[in-house]
């Protein structure tokens, strides 16, 4: 839910204003987005349009868990609406205006009452957020952080069943790498071809993808015998590993000579994904979204640890410092510019990556959005506890004077301002390398 800062009172009433006949602007909106997704489409950027549905979609439900809330709780709603601005289209539905704005930069519910600053009409005040019950108002304003996590759920689920889970047992050859002055190398020499599934190593099964990487490693000038299944049929194949010190690929040697021996074939190993049936995939998708959450705690915390934020300000004023930090791949604050540059390239890789990525878009949103702070909806959840321990028994319940908080909230936004700002120039200047090259 994107609520201004308290400021100024101001008047809300039960009164509905006259809705222009809509269907005229709605069709010219239609057009509108047809033609920009075709000039997207023409300008093969068509994954970024893909990836701007998939944030304007994520915008949405988020707004429609504070909405649906706040109807359940017979709050009055105003307005539901995506971006911000200009008004573009918009229809009345009862004493809610639905409708869309000309700046997609988020999107936001209206609920009166939501500060003891406003004037709302004596006929609605009793269905006002402010007049609910503690339980009611810490649902309505947690909804929307609520919803990202049901989001990123299904889109684990849906990943598991329509694309599949990585199985340990298997690894595919997704590339062969040419090696300077052989016309094969060697895995071409044994037979090797792109698609193929190894499932075997000197006779033996394996459980992680990892063992047969470290075989190959181990075994320069040794043959390895490969089992392999192409079309329906497993199949021996011997190959012989090279040392990789040795080895020229793409204009470079792949290991300087004081290194040690490690075998190298000239494939690229890719993981196996099996599809899981419904059932099964609901408890593979809460351990996707536990993981997830729990490397988002840990990232926020190294990117905000004072160690953190002193690296952040020294890669923003230094840009060689930027540029170390670049190469070094070292985690750093993401404005919108480089999360959908993330997901542009996840959606470059396939489907399950852009998954990836919005899954872990959502959970961060999510954990973000409930920071104790006005205007994000973690700060109306600080200001409902604050009032629920205020209140005594048998005494009328407590309302924090949002007037008080209104330096605390715009301090905060410039704060926000300053990150994003920031983050947004990094992104631009120094990006953060492609996670799926």
């Amino acid at each position: 839910m994107t609520i201004a800062p308290p400021g100024p009172p101001s008047t809300a009433t039960s009164t509905p204003t006259p809705t222009p006949h809509a269907a005229g602007p709605l069709v010219r909106l239609a057009v509108a987005i047809v033609v920009i997704a075709g000039i997207f489409f023409w300008l093969g950027l068509g994954d970024l349009f893909v990836v701007i549905v998939a944030v304007v979609v994520m915008i949405m439900v988020h707004e429609a868990g504070h909405f649906a809330t706040a109807k359940w709780s017979r709050m009055k709603v105003t307005e539901f609406f995506v971006g911000f601005g200009p008004r573009l289209w918009s229809i009345r539905r009862g004493e809610t205006d639905y409708g869309v704005k000309g700046i997609p930069a988020g999107g936001y519910v209206k609920i009166p009452g939501m500060t003891n600053l406003e004037e709302i009409d004596p006929a609605d005040e009793a269905r006002t957020y402010r007049q609910q019950p503690f339980y009611k108002r810490i649902i309505v304003v947690s909804a929307g952080s609520f919803m990202h996590f049901v989001m990123a759920f299904l889109l684990a689920w849906a990943a598991l069943v329509f694309i599949g889970g990585q199985t340990g047992a298997a690894v595919e050859v997704g590339s062969l790498s040419p090696f300077a002055g052989q016309r094969l190398n060697p895995a071409e020499r044994a037979g090797l071809k792109v698609g193929d599934l190894i499932v075997g190593v000197n006779g033996h099964s394996f459980s992680n993808p990892n063992q047969v990487v470290d075989a190959i490693k181990r075994s320069v000038d040794v043959p390895l015998r490969l089992e392999v299944q192409r079309d329906g049929r497993t199949l021996t194949l011997t190959v012989v590993p090279e040392d990789k010190r040795l080895v020229v690929s793409g204009g470079q040697r792949l290991e300087k000579l004081s290194g040690k021996p490690t075998g190298v074939i000239g494939v690229g190993l890719a993981g196996v994904n099996v599809p899981e049936n419904p059932l099964g995939a609901l408890g593979g998708a809460g351990v996707v979204v536990g993981r997830t959450t729990s490397e988002a705690f840990t990232g926020l915390g190294q990117v905000f640890s004072p160690h953190g934020i002193a690296n952040y300000i020294h890669e923003v004023a230094n840009p060689t410092a930027a540029s170390q930090a670049q190469r070094a791949n070292t985690p750093r604050p993401e404005s919108i510019i480089g999360a959908v540059r993330t997901a542009v390239q996840g959606a470059q890789a396939g489907a399950g990556s852009l998954i990836e990525v919005l899954i872990a878009l959502n959970i961060f949103i999510g954990i973000a959005n409930m920071l104790p702070m006005l205007p994000l909806d973690g700060g109306h959840v600080a200001i409902a506890l604050y009032e629920r321990i205020r209140t005594r028994r048998g005494r009328p319940y407590y309302q924090a004077d949002a007037a008080k908080l209104v330096p605390v909230a715009y301090a905060f936004i410039v704060l926000l301002i300053v990150l994003v700002s920031s983050a947004a120039y990094l992104d631009i200047t120094h990006p953060v390398a492609n996670p799926f090259g």
